[in-house]
């Protein structure tokens, strides 16, 4: 028989189990109704690859290579970033999961910009180009506000 005050077997198998999901916990961040505005934008981000982005050519066709290299960059990375890891993210509540999905979502940001911009310069002939598509700037508002949730999703673990 133990004497009062010491920890029987119970106890530090109750003790352990408390740690350990308080790491769990600690790994995991909570979405709520932000999760579902994230879910409805990456739906917007997959609408998006059916509207005209470049030179007349939708976001599907973009992102296979066919309408310029700074616009296909952008296309892999808000589809990539936005919607794929941006869904394992919602299904896993990973904190270092979401962490990447802020960094990407910056990073696509600015290939955003660019793809934007690339298709509003002049080009070798000296003629403007056809300015972007409205799936494009769609994509670009959706990765922005995607990117500014996933920021504040991954600072508000505690």
């Amino acid at each position: 028989m133990s004497e009062p005050g010491t920890p029987t077997e119970v106890d530090r198998r109750l003790s352990d189990e408390i740690d350990d999901a308080g790491r769990r916990a600690a790994r995991t961040v909570e979405l709520g109704r932000r999760g579902f505005t994230i879910s409805v934008l990456m739906f917007v981000l997959l609408v998006a690859q059916i509207l005209p982005w470049a030179q007349g050519r939708a976001g599907w066709e973009t992102l296979a290579g066919e309408a310029g290299g700074v616009p296909q960059l952008f296309a892999v990375t808000s589809t990539g970033v936005g919607v794929f890891i941006g869904a394992v993210a919602l299904v896993s509540r990973r904190w270092w999961v979401a962490w990447c999905c802020a960094a990407g979502g910056w990073f696509a940001s600015v290939d955003g910009l660019l793809a934007i911009w690339s298709q509003q310069s002049a080009h070798a002939s000296g003629a403007a180009g056809d300015g972007p598509g409205i799936g494009m700037i769609v994509a670009w508002i959706a990765t922005i506000v995607l990117a500014t949730l996933w920021m504040r999703t991954a600072f508000s673990r505690t």
